[in-house]
């Protein structure tokens, strides 16, 4: 039985129970963030209710925005709202220790690997199955902002999509405008509540 409330436990326990999530996911995630995302909300949100999902939304549009990984960016995202600077630490280790042991495997037999036809047909199939993972991620975060069902929210997203599908518009434009377009709406709709 899963334990459900995160305040409940030691900081140390939910300290190492994020470090073998975050290392596991890590471990076990080819294709990037938004792979690593999809499960970690299907083990924090749906498994362990640690978070909810429009918390998980939000958090996966800090991470995206902000520079670096965003895998990394996420788990330190989620380790620090659940567990302050200690569940920051402990989710990033957890996130960067995997893929920097397989690639210092790799960098060492990497002449072997690089001819290799069933690691190039491998690879070239897990590319298939990420790219499905990365559409169902996309799928879940559009069904959450359409749950909103705020038209500035949807109209951003619909906008946003075409500008980099059609117009090849920047990522970092379209993440600066949203973000303004946020803070001038969220600073407006507080003038709006404190008059």
């Amino acid at each position: 039985m899963e334990e459900k409330s995160v305040k409940d436990q030691s900081t140390l326990r939910v300290c190492w129970q994020l470090f073998v999530i975050t290392f596991t996911l890590s471990a076990s995630t080819f294709g990037g963030g938004f792979v690593i995302i999809s499960m970690m909300k299907q083990k924090l949100v749906t498994k362990l209710q640690w978070l909810g999902e429009a918390e998980m939304l939000d958090m996966t549009a800090i991470a995206q925005s902000s520079p670096g990984a965003l895998g990394v960016n996420i788990a330190i995202v989620v380790g620090y709202r659940i567990k302050k600077v200690w569940g920051a630490l402990v989710c990033t280790i957890g996130a960067v220790l995997p893929p920097l042991i397989v690639i210092s495997v790799i960098s060492v037999f990497y002449n072997e690997f690089k001819d290799n036809t069933y690691i190039a047909i491998a690879l070239q199939v897990m590319r298939a199955g990420v790219a499905a993972v990365i559409f169902d991620v996309v799928i879940d975060l559009a069904k959450s902002i359409i749950k909103t069902k705020s038209v500035l929210w949807i109209l951003m997203m619909v906008i946003a999509f075409a500008a980099t599908c059609f117009f090849k518009v920047s990522a970092i434009i379209i993440i600066l405008v949203c973000g303004m377009i946020g803070i001038v709406h969220t600073t407006w709709e507080n003038k709006e509540v404190k008059s």
